[in-house]
């Protein structure tokens, strides 16, 4: 991913550019790093330690859900089916 992906990530899910650390704007760039390692893994089946990162990415943006189903279940509803989440 780089400058202008995460840029338009960030203007897309934040409001404005500056908007980078809301729970919004990091549950979409932690969904679009999950696809990218997921992709990567199935090209390389052995790499156990970006299977663990991988691991460590999916329970934080899992926490970050939750968070928002708890505070904000308008915008939880919002980005699980922009992005395509399961909701739970």
């Amino acid at each position: 991913m780089d400058k202008v992906e995460k840029s338009a990530i960030i203007k897309e899910f934040g409001g404005s550019e500056t908007n980078t650390g809301s729970s919004e704007v990091q549950v979409a760039l932690l969904t679009r790093k999950i696809t990218e390692m997921t992709g990567h893994l199935k090209a390389n089946k052995k790499d156990k330690h970006s299977s663990r990162g991988l691991i460590a990415m999916v329970n934080k943006r899992r926490k970050l859900m939750a968070y928002l189903k708890r505070e904000n279940l308008h915008s939880y509803n919002d980005i699980a089916d922009k992005l395509n989440i399961k909701k739970k």
